[in-house]
């Protein structure tokens, strides 16, 4: 269990099959566990304690909550969870994978912690999320979620007449510079070895966005907050705020044996988990929702992912149920 888990009462892990385990417990994973929980399925939450959204002092882009700190959503979510009967258990997956069949062929899964204990649950929701990857320039990541940011309606406003610098990881950093010169009249694109073409040169131009191509050192701070970027030839230029398009990678510690298809984004952009409608997969009793396979999703449209993914396995599990139940009583009645 990771420290900041341990900072939170987890809920005993069942030893009976459960309906369906949910890996992952951001507001995508408590999402799909709320739909499940309320319409009476015993459904367990596996929550590392690592939320993408950790650094950040509050959430955005999402009404009624907008402005909320994230572990005030998160907690709010386990205790709506928990009121219909879900349970939340703090540990990290180890292993995921298929198990035996029940007598009547329905699916199995099994989950193991890294504790050791072991759950076994009908369906799997893979709610993971994902990691953000920062270019290795020196100072970055100490200011991750503050005054670096990657998202301008995650952070734009709050970062709204400051000083500005988007530091280019590639093609989607471009984008970014026209989202976030919406905000500031003072922002500086740093190519960082790439080369952006004359058209777009043209568009900066017009839009006065000023370039250096001269490579960064470094990210000065002055007093724990982000002041300058230093370039590799010495010069500093001040800033504020930086804005980086992150590599994103879906998280996908312990869940080998699920054996989920992957796809890389163009660009290098990142991986994720390949899924279809409702977050079902190519893997039978297995559905992943949320930003471990829409990797540019925020928290209300992971929420909503989840929520649908939820209600797709329950509608799949009374199917099961209702075959089961004919079964039976064809069995007795023959």
């Amino acid at each position: 269990m990771s420290a900041q888990a341990s900072r939170y009462e987890s809920d005993a892990l069942p030893t009976e099959t459960v309906d369906v385990v949910v890996i992952g417990g951001g507001a995508a994973g408590l999402n799909g566990a709320l739909m499940l929980a309320r319409s009476r399925r015993s459904v367990v939450v596996i929550d590392s304690g690592t939320p993408r959204n950790a650094p950040a002092t509050a959430m955005h882009g999402f009404i009624v909550l907008d402005g909320t700190p994230p572990p005030e959503i998160l907690k709010r979510g386990r205790e709506q969870v928990r009121q219909y009967g879900g349970r939340i258990v703090f540990g990290e997956v180890a292993t995921a994978e298929p198990a035996a069949p029940s007598a009547a062929g329905d699916l199995r899964f099994t989950a193991t912690l890294a504790d050791g204990r072991t759950l076994t649950a009908r369906r799997v929701l893979v709610a993971t999320g994902l990691r953000d990857v920062l270019p290795g320039v020196p100072g970055l990541a100490e200011h991750w979620g503050h005054s670096v940011v990657h998202c301008p309606y995650c952070h734009g406003y709050e970062a709204r007449d400051e000083p500005i610098g988007v530091l280019a990881t590639g093609p989607a950093s471009v984008h970014h510079a026209w989202l976030f010169c919406q905000l500031t009249d003072d922002l500086i694109y740093f190519t960082r070895g790439t080369d952006p073409d004359s058209e777009t040169r043209a568009r900066f131009a017009a839009r006065n966005i000023r370039i250096i191509e001269t490579d960064v050192q470094g990210v000065v701070n002055d007093d724990g907050a982000l002041a300058s970027v230093r370039l590799i030839d010495g010069p500093f230029v001040g800033r504020r705020v930086l804005a980086v398009a992150t590599q994103m990678q879906a998280r996908t510690e312990g869940l080998d044996g699920l054996k989920l298809p992957m796809e890389d984004l163009p660009d290098n952009m990142g991986c994720r988990f390949a899924s279809a409608m409702a977050g079902t997969t190519e893997i039978p009793g297995v559905w992943v929702a949320g930003n471990a396979t829409d990797l540019t999703a925020q928290v209300g449209a992971s929420a909503a992912a989840d929520a649908l993914a939820g209600s797709h396995i329950n509608a799949v599990l009374a199917a099961a149920d209702t075959d089961a139940a004919l079964a039976a009583t064809q069995k007795t009645t023959g």
